[in-house]
């Protein structure tokens, strides 16, 4: 008796149906506007560095490119005077991930652009 009257309640109250094309504009219009915010930030930074000294652009320039290179260069002598042992390569990526958390830190510290008195809100 019971099984019945869950079955007829089931059928009186169908679930709800998805509209696909609705479920699709929904998705893109949420894909668009995540998409604008992303846009807008980039373009925020590149219009706040087009104000900046060529001294600092080009000390961003030289600043990555040594990263770069202690990264790549003075870091991966590291495995190769060990004798590439597992020990080698933990103590690499270990001082790898440590050195590029501070090349991080510095680099936002030194080059950091300020966006926030940037303003694209058209009314």
């Amino acid at each position: 008796m019971e099984e019945n009257e869950v079955e007829s309640e089931r059928l009186e109250n169908p679930p709800p149906m998805f509209d696909k094309k609705e479920e699709a504009e929904a998705a893109f219009w949420r894909l668009k506007k995540a998409s604008d915010k992303s846009r807008e930030e980039r373009v925020k930074r590149v219009l706040a560095q087009e104000s900046e000294g060529i001294l600092t652009t080009l000390g961003r320039v030289v600043y990555i490119s040594a990263c770069i290179l202690f990264d790549g260069l003075v870091l991966m002598e590291i495995p190769v005077s060990m004798g590439k042992t597992l020990v080698a390569w933990t103590l690499y990526t270990v001082l790898l991930v440590v050195a590029i958390k501070l090349q991080y830190n510095l680099y936002e510290k030194w080059f950091d652009v300020d966006i926030s008195e940037m303003d694209f809100d058209q009314q």
